[in-house]
């Protein structure tokens, strides 16, 4: 491949809107008539294309919503809002954010997947509106709060297990 064609290729992709990164994120509800087992295949196939296509995200679920950001080039997280909005696992979409951005949030995770629990119920009912959990609710930056909190408490406690596996190792016979 030429230099003229490199650069023509460059140019064909900033015309399209290759170079702008994106950040898009929504809720939807889960529809509960997927079979059993959906959501972890959903996850690992959303990590597989995401990975390809360059796109990074943190996903929330919670066995009645999904609260998602994802960034990417912004054509594609154009095909993919086309998708997510026929998609029938998921209905009541709605966009919170769909903005421009300088560097991405997720840049870390081809997918990373975030479950309130019962550990981390008072952080998700911290930037709710009321007693239940429900992203309708929750105004942009509650949102985001709560995916970057949320984010933030599973990377401590995956740091913490791999302090601790370390400890035992060293103490371990072989």
């Amino acid at each position: 491949m030429g230099l003229a064609e490199i650069s023509e290729g460059k140019s064909a992709n900033m015309r399209h809107g290759e170079h702008i990164i994106v950040r898009l994120t929504y809720i939807s509800r889960y529809n509960n008539h997927n079979e059993n087992g959906e959501v972890t295949r959903i996850l690992a196939q959303a990590q597989q294309n995401n990975e390809r296509n360059g796109i990074t995200g943190a996903l929330v679920f919670n066995h009645n919503y999904f609260l998602q950001s994802i960034e990417g080039a912004r054509p594609v997280i154009n095909e993919l809002l086309r998708k997510l909005v026929k998609d029938q696992r998921h209905f009541s979409l709605q966009v919170i954010e769909c903005t421009e951005v300088d560097q991405r949030r997720w840049n870390k995770w081809s997918m990373k997947y975030l479950i309130p629990s019962e550990q981390n119920k008072a952080q998700a009912l911290k930037f709710s509106t009321g007693n239940e959990f429900n992203p309708y609710l929750m105004s942009t930056n509650q949102i985001l709060m709560l995916i970057d909190t949320l984010s933030a408490q599973q990377e401590r406690e995956e740091q913490e297990k791999q302090r601790a596996s370390k400890k035992k190792s060293w103490f371990s016979i072989s």
